[in-house]
């Protein structure tokens, strides 16, 4: 299959929820991407309020603003709190 439901940026968005203490490279093999380009949607993440990262030493810590509504028309009623429910089975 050429395509998935979920961008690679709602990948990562999914791998940061399930575990906020994960790291780059973690990320990046868990969505099957480069760690450059991990990083890139870390930081969109961030600009869009979707994401904080708060630095830990040498580590990140990441927490999700629940309450931050997707971006899409269709989907704008949706926070990322309820789209990543179906993600925390």
């Amino acid at each position: 299959m050429s395509w998935t439901f979920l961008s690679n940026h709602g990948h990562v968005l999914v791998q940061v929820a399930k575990n906020p203490d994960i790291r780059v490279k973690e990320i990046a093999a868990a969505v099957g991407i480069t760690e450059r380009a991990t990083q890139g949607i870390i930081s969109d993440l961030v600009a869009g309020g979707f994401v904080t990262a708060t630095k830990t030493g040498r580590r990140n810590t990441y927490a999700i603003s629940a309450n931050a509504h997707l971006k899409h028309p269709a989907e704008s009623k949706l926070t990322l709190a309820e789209f990543l429910v179906a993600f925390s089975r």
